[in-house]
């Protein structure tokens, strides 16, 4: 069975909504990444999105945009290196699910047949792929089925009568974008959000995560009994950026990774 239907399971066992954050692979270099990677999965992350940053991060707003620009500006952190990661992570000791997030032409650049097969030998149990859409995924769909890495859909507002279609080829789970727009720390959501979550409820047995603009444990709560999971993608690496100088200094960085620790651990509740 797949980690992320593992984790899933013991999670709906324990009556509890899976945390899921998001970092860019690279940011503030791939040393601190493997560290963060390490404090957020003892500070209670339940799975990682891993972030391959991207020149052209379509779906990305200004944060996230920075720490890409970040990442690639301090050295080449290549799509090999997000997929190494994840080996680094598990060989350092982690055990939560690690899901790369990645837009389609590095891994169109790289090989489909080779990246998803580097993807499962690392440890990467899930990708999602934000500007694939659907009508276009069947050769790396299959790929990816065969290696038993799931490919995670994103469902928005705005998908209508093609959230059934979205939702009935997805595997892992579902993740149901909360606004419109790019990613980004927001205090309003969608008009139609519950509606919309309860559509995608209806068209999927999958589990169901929320993502974009969530920002704060009264955030979390807030769908915490709509959905399996919250995806925490802007706010976090915000912290990250923040804590930039102390990660980068050997001495202070154990300082920084606190700070990013106490944050996510907040979110928790």
């Amino acid at each position: 069975m797949n980690l992320i239907d593992q984790s899933f399971a013991r999670l709906k066992a324990e009556g509890k909504t899976a945390l899921i954050p998001f970092i860019t692979v690279g940011d503030p270099n791939l040393e601190g990444t493997l560290a963060i990677i390490k404090q957020l999965e003892k500070s209670g992350a339940d799975m990682i999105e891993l972030g391959v940053p991207y020149s052209d991060p379509l779906a990305d707003g200004p944060v996230i945009q920075r720490a890409s620009e970040r990442a690639l500006s301090g050295s080449t952190v290549t799509l090999l290196n997000c997929i190494e990661m994840a080996e680094r992570a598990r060989e350092a000791g982690v055990t939560i699910p690690l899901i790369l997030f990645t837009y389609f032409n590095p891994v169109l650049q790289f090989g489909l047949e080779k990246f998803v097969t580097l993807v499962q030998s690392k440890g990467i149990s899930g990708l999602i792929i934000p500007d694939l859409p659907i009508e276009e995924d069947e050769e790396v769909r299959a790929l990816a089925e065969s290696a038993n890495v799931h490919l995670i859909p994103l469902v928005a507002p705005t998908s209508r009568d093609r959230v059934t279609r979205i939702s009935q080829k997805a595997r892992g789970f579902v993740y149901c974008v909360s606004s419109l727009g790019v990613t980004g720390v927001r205090t309003d959501f969608h008009s139609d959000i519950d509606s919309f979550l309860s559509t995608v409820r209806e068209a999927t047995d999958l589990p169901i995560g929320i993502g974009f603009g969530i920002s704060s444990r009264e955030q979390v709560k807030r769908f915490e009994g709509t959905c399996d999971a919250v995806i925490v993608g802007s706010a976090i690496v915000r912290q990250i950026e923040e804590a930039q100088v102390l990660l980068e200094n050997p001495d202070t960085q154990e300082q920084g990774l606190e700070q990013i620790g106490k944050f996510v651990a907040s979110l928790k509740g």
